[in-house]
């Protein structure tokens, strides 16, 4: 009598496999999603408070917001590579308005911190804490 000898893997146990690895993604893939959107919130916040900094040096050297080149000014966060936010810097002799707003198509689209401002009082919107991280 000859016997076969079975070798490799059952449908089912095949399926139960792809059934298990679909869980783990399913839970796994919004949980990374959501860290990554958390990466990209602190560094456009410290981007916009950099600007900040450098736009006050600004006002204590000169006494006024405008007028002159402030250099070091950010325009993008990150600050290298494809932008995620593009930032604008509105200025008067005794204000400023930094204001970051997501890139469309872009990750942080549609986002509750898709747009930041920061004005010269130190005022940051949006006021969720998910977003400035206080």
């Amino acid at each position: 009598m000859i016997r076969w000898q079975q070798s490799g893997f059952t449908l089912i146990e095949v399926m139960v496999v792809v059934a298990i690895v679909g869980i783990l993604a399913a839970v796994a893939y919004p949980a990374y999603t959501e860290q990554v959107k958390k990466t990209r919130r602190a560094e456009v916040s410290s981007v916009l408070l950099e600007n900040a900094h450098m736009l006050e040096r600004h006002y204590t050297r000169n006494g006024s917001y405008e007028g002159g080149q402030v250099h070091g000014l950010m325009t993008q966060s990150p600050t290298s590579g494809s932008a995620v936010y593009s930032i604008t810097v509105t200025r008067t002799e005794d204000t400023y308005l930094l204001e970051a707003v997501a890139v469309i198509g872009g990750v942080m689209e549609g986002d509750t911190c898709a747009t930041y401002s920061l004005d010269q009082l130190g005022q940051r919107t949006p006021v969720n804490t998910r977003c400035w991280r206080r």
